[in-house]
Order: C-alpha cells, then structure tokens, then sequence
C-alpha cells in the first residue's frame, strides 16, 4: 500500500553474507540483496563476506550500527540449525528492539513456498542506533522472498501505514495510525 502524501527516501545499506564457503564468486545470496537494493534507489555502501562465527559476526555489524551513514543492514545465511550456524546469536544482543513480526512473517510467508521446512529458519530483524537490520537465511529463494515481500516495502517511505523510515530519519513523519 502506497501513500502519496510520503515519498521513498533512498537509504545507506550494507549486505553482509555469513558463510564458510562462500566468496565474491558464488554469494548469489549477498549478489542478490545488493543488486536488489541498489536496484530499488538504495545506496550499497558496504558488502563483505565473513565466516560463520559470533565474535567476527558481532563486530562487524557493530562497526556497520557505528556508522552514521548506515541505516539499513541485510544479512543472509547462519540462521539455520547447524552448528556453525550463529548469526542469531551474534545479532540478538546488539538490538536496542527486536521486530518480533519479521520472523513470523516471513516464515509465514516461506510456508507458503516451502511448507513445514520453514520452522528451521531462524529470520530476525531489530533496531539499534537507529539502524535496522533483517537477517535471513543463504539461499538467493529464501532472501528473495524476504527482500520482495516484507524488506523492501518496509525500507520504502511511501509504504503505509507504517514502515521503518521514521525510525531510520528523525526528520521524517510518524506512522499514520500512530497519529491519532
């Protein structure tokens, strides 16, 4: 849903892959979202790759919610049930606010798709320093899935009532239905 009284304001973005074997070469996934964005009138600033461990995780997304010119992170791949996979547990304690409802939309949707499977994805998103992040599992489907049917409408500030533009720009308008 589109409001013509707001208007798509262009964000800074980083793409951050988690994978043990992923490179420059084969990241379809992080290709995908950085493609994807820049694509919808987004800025990509940062794309790295790094390996699926918390501590190496933790800190550069640390570094990427430090960056005033950061507003929008998106992170693909850890967020299965291997043992290597840690990206929920590196990006939890960073979140100032947890967006609860990404998750569960997104493997409300990703049912739909892939049936029962879904229940192994473990998709976040929160808020921290004014910085959002979504985090959704490696495969180029599944951040298909996320960037087109909840990520971009919600980094679209014509998308209504509400999206997540005002918690990124302090100097845009507060949700519709949080007007009255």
């Amino acid at each position: 849903m589109s409001h013509s009284n707001k208007k798509f304001e262009p964000l800074s973005i980083a793409v951050l892959t988690v994978s043990d074997t992923r490179n420059t070469h084969t990241d379809t996934s992080g290709e995908y979202l950085a493609v994807s964005a820049a694509e919808a009138g987004h800025k990509v600033l940062k794309r790295d790759i790094v390996i699926d461990d918390v501590y190496l995780i933790r800190a550069l997304v640390s570094a990427y919610i430090a960056d005033p010119n950061i507003q929008a992170v998106l992170i693909t791949g850890g967020t299965g049930f291997t043992q290597r996979d840690s990206t929920p547990e590196a990006i939890k304690p960073l979140f100032d606010r947890e967006v609860e409802g990404f998750g569960e939309l997104f493997r409300h949707i990703s049912f739909q798709q892939i049936g029962t499977s879904t229940i192994q994805s473990r998709a976040i998103a929160g808020l921290a320093n004014g910085t959002v992040m979504f985090c959704v599992p490696g495969s180029t489907g599944a951040c298909k899935t996320a960037w087109t049917e909840i990520i971009q409408p919600q980094l679209n500030g014509a998308q209504g009532p509400c999206n997540f533009i005002p918690h990124l720009n302090k100097s845009a308008a507060p949700c519709e239905s949080r007007q009255a």
